[in-house]
Parts: C-alpha cells; structure tokens; sequence
C-alpha cells in the first residue's frame, strides 16, 4: 500500500514517536523511507548563513557541513537504520513547509508523516511548532495523505485494529472516506464511522432545543448510511455514530472510547466555503489532543 514513505524529521526526541511508526512502516510494507531534514533558515535572502534549527547557532552552510549533518541523522536513527531495508537521508535549507512540499513533489511519496514541535516557541527558530503553519500549509496542498504522530502510538503500523474515520459530509472527506476504506481492506481492521454535530453556533447564538438536536442526529445518520455502507461490502467489522458537541472534542473523545490506533480525517482545501473551513483547525486541535496518530487527506 506504501511503497515510498517521506518521514520529515527535526532528528530530536520531538520527532522520535513519528520515528517509530515511520520506520514500522517501511518495515512493514517493504517500502523506501526518505529522511528528510530541514536544516535551518538562511539569515537572509540566498546567505549561506543559516540558523540551524537544532543548535540555534548562525552556520557557514557548505559540502563538509551537510555531510556532518547527514552523518548526524545517521547516527541517532542507527537502530532502525539496521532493519530499513531501503533508505534515503536527505537535508534541505529553509522553511520547514516549502522544503518538504518541494521534496514530496521530487519524491512522489504515498504518505509524509510529520513528528511534533521542535521545543519551545519562543526559542524555536521557526516561531511555530510543527502543528501549526507547518501543517496546515503542508496538509493543505500534500500530494499524498500526511500522517502527523504527536504522541507515543498504541501499536505499531500493521498492527491496527480500530480505525476512525470522521467526516463532515464534504467532498473532502469523501477522499478520507476511500482511504479509510482501502487502509481497513489492507489490513482487516475495525472501522468506525462518525460525525460530530456543531451546535457551538449553528443558530447564531439561539441555544437548540433537545428535540432539534435529535432531529439533526437522525439526519446525520440517515446521510451516512447512504452516502458510506453500501460502499463497504469488504469491510467486515464497522459501526458509525453521531454525537453534538465541538466536533474536535467529540472526535477525540469518540476515538478514546473505539481504543482508536488511527485517525483518518479530511483537511479543507483552498476552495472550502468560509463556513466549512472549521474543520481544518478542527483536525489541529485533533491532532494536538489526540492520543493516537491522526492522518489528514486533502484530495
């Protein structure tokens, strides 16, 4: 199913959980795992004086330089190194969005996984935790699923058996949707389908009364048995529900309570109505709350 992984690291404890289910990955599927690093950012326009990301030091950027750096990822990811049976190491320079977005399009991976913040803000040299600007500019125009492992994952990839799939009924999500229904083909797992009903401001400020919520929950119901199950005759184990609530709330608590190893969720896109574009903070705070890996599809 994945045959070629991008695994965009800061090569810190901050990335190691997204280590550990990248690799399980490659290993699993047999497939090449790119590590890329982003180096750090020139000080200014085209200077080949760069602020590295990890030292926080000003560095003349050079041949000899990039190696040490290359040679440095090497040596902290060793061990999984060992059993990978195909890799690549590869550093860029500049900020952590472009250069990933310019390497997944050299690439052509079938997924990007992503780690967590490199430290603290104010001494970040980015001044943005990876869930954040990162993200959504990388989720929104990814060429592939982006896989975002912020926390120790409960199991390993290939060992999955409960996937969560929440939707809002967008196009976007139907994309979600089919690869959810591919990932649990592959690997024979649970899927549960839900949707979170907002009743946070659906009526500007007029407060629903219960018969209304529960009219919207019936509805809500009504458009996943026919949008979904008769698309998922090979999937033998599923259930779906509907909660009201904040949807990312509801999402994290929904998928604590299903014992989720996974995540599937669709991230807005550039054509999203202001109204719709929720979602996309939506999967961040998911994503943030979470615990366990979460994966945004865009397209």
């Amino acid at each position: 199913m994945f045959k070629k992984i991008l695994f965009a690291t800061s090569a810190t404890e901050a990335s190691d959980h997204a280590a550990r289910v990248a690799f399980n990955m490659a290993q699993t599927y047999d497939a090449n795992i790119c590590i890329f690093h982003v180096l750090g950012v020139p000080t200014r326009g085209f200077s080949q004086i760069v602020m590295d990301v990890k030292t926080k030091e000003k560095v003349v950027i050079d041949d000899e330089y990039i190696a040490w750096v290359k040679e440095e990822i090497k040596v902290y990811y060793s061990k999984q190194l060992e059993k990978a049976k195909s890799y690549d190491i590869k550093v860029a320079i500049g900020f952590p969005h472009r250069e990933i977005l310019r390497e997944a399009r050299n690439y052509s991976p079938d997924l990007i996984v992503l780690g967590g913040s490199t430290g603290d803000d104010e001494d970040s040299v980015y001044k943005k935790s990876i869930v954040g600007s990162t993200l959504q500019r990388v989720a929104k125009v990814a060429p592939c699923p982006l896989l975002v492992v912020t926390r120790p994952a409960a199991s390993f990839w290939g060992g999955i058996s409960n996937v969560v799939f929440g939707t809002d009924f967008s196009k976007a999500s139907d994309a979600a949707f089919r690869f959810a229904v591919n990932l649990a083909k592959n690997l024979g797992c649970e899927l549960h389908i839900f949707h979170a009903l907002d009743i946070s401001n659906m009526h500007m400020g007029r407060l629903l009364t219960q018969d209304e919520i529960e009219s919207q929950i019936r509805e809500s119901l009504r458009r996943i048995r026919g949008r979904y199950i008769d698309k998922m005759d090979e999937i033998k184990e599923y259930s779906f529900d509907v909660w009201e609530g904040l949807p990312y709330i509801e999402i994290v608590k929904y998928a604590r309570e299903k014992h989720a190893d996974l995540i599937v969720m669709a991230h807005h896109t550039q054509k999203t109505s202001n109204e719709d574009a929720r979602l996309g903070s939506n999967i961040e705070q998911v994503i943030v709350r979470a615990g366990c890996p979460v994966i945004s599809i865009n397209k």
